[in-house]
């Protein structure tokens, strides 16, 4: 009858396969990037360590290389890598260590006998007694405070060696976890850019330069770090030996170690280094110490060694490395030292890849 509707058509098998087909495609996708936050959530109480584990396989690539052509087995080769590491930073931490704390109980000896009512810090205060008169102070009471307080931080030793006790178990286990992911990568280096251009949402040869960037990055972030604490150390330690201040091996670990820490870093050691000079009758080699900590260990270590380490060929605008730096020292703490060079880096390298892309569909 003219009346009559036409009778709707049926989807095709075909269309019907290729409709479940999308579904199931997307719940998968949803389904493995699930996956993947719930394996970050739970390995984030360790991903310190994985992260210094990857940075350290990326750094000693080389190494394990020369030692798989001689050896000719890469389980054999990445293991004795991490033999030699684990040896190395293990040697060097008790050396520092041990050496760090018995030259610090020769100048705890040392200060107390300074601040002793016959030490050459109160021949210094008794010359400003009429200056510590208009503040309503004594050269034996402020001498007394002194000794007070250092024979507080003396008696606190037991706090302090719990304190590093605790640290000692949490850095060992960050070791453990960094040798562990070390091993692994070096292991499935070769399979491992493979099977990440196969999971990746980006075309290969964008996901091959992103890969090439975090490695870059990694390694001159890493050595960066470690290079310009050393060289901070190194050069406090040759600054405290000129100066004649004492202990220069104690106080130039602990500029090496001071360089770590965000914001004042080693003005920590070498400022009161100098002041405690002028105030104990050494005024010209006290300001020559604190003008050495200012020109050299600061201004050269971080405005052009630090710098140019963490930039390598594909260097950053010096004002994007400094964001990175103490930004990422703002959001992740100490960590943030490495994390947000790394960070800043790759999206860098991802604007880059997008400008290009945007730039040839111009062009188009």
């Amino acid at each position: 009858m003219g009346g009559d509707w036409p009778e709707p058509s049926r989807p095709s098998p075909e269309s019907i396969g290729r409709a479940v087909a999308a579904r199931e495609s997307r719940a998968l996708e949803w389904s493995a990037g699930a996956a993947a936050l719930a394996i970050a959530w739970i390995a984030l109480p360790v991903a310190a360590g994985l992260l210094l584990g990857t940075l350290m396989a990326f750094s000693l690539r080389p190494l394990n290389e020369a030692i798989e052509r001689r050896v000719r087995r890469p389980a054999v080769a990445s293991f004795a890598t991490v033999l030699v590491t684990a040896a190395v930073i293990l040697c060097l931490v008790g050396a520092f260590g041990s050496l760090f704390v018995s030259r610090g109980v020769v100048l705890t000896r040392s200060l107390l006998a300074v601040l002793d009512p016959n030490g050459a810090l109160s021949d210094f205060l008794e010359s400003m007694t009429g200056t510590l008169a208009r503040v309503g102070l004594s050269g034996d009471e402020l001498t007394s405070r002194l000794r007070d307080a250092a024979a507080a931080i003396a008696s606190r030793a037991a706090t302090f060696a719990e304190a590093a006790a605790s640290a000692t178990v949490s850095g060992l286990l960050a070791l453990f976890f960094a040798l562990l992911s070390m091993q692994w990568i070096l292991l499935h280096r070769e399979a491992l850019p493979g099977r990440l251009e196969v999971v990746s949402p980006l075309r290969i040869e964008y996901t091959r330069a992103l890969m090439t960037e975090f490695e870059r990055v990694g390694r001159s972030t890493l050595l960066g770090t470690v290079v310009t604490g050393v060289a901070q150390g190194l050069l406090a330690t040759f600054g405290y030996w000129i100066t004649g201040s004492p202990e220069p091996v104690f106080f130039g670990i602990a500029t090496a170690l001071a360089s770590l820490v965000p914001g004042v870093g080693t003005l920590l050691v070498w400022v009161p280094v100098g002041v405690f000079m002028i105030v104990t009758g050494h005024a010209g080699r006290g300001f020559a110490e604190l003008l050495w900590g200012t020109f050299v260990v600061i201004g050269f270590s971080d405005y052009v060694l630090r710098p140019r380490l963490l930039g390598g060929d594909h260097e950053m605008p010096t004002l994007v490395t400094f964001v990175a730096l103490f930004g990422g020292v703002e959001v992740f703490g100490l960590k943030g030292l490495v994390v947000g060079p790394i960070v800043m880096s790759i999206a860098v390298a991802t604007l880059r890849l997008y400008a290009r892309e945007a730039e040839a569909r111009r062009h188009a």
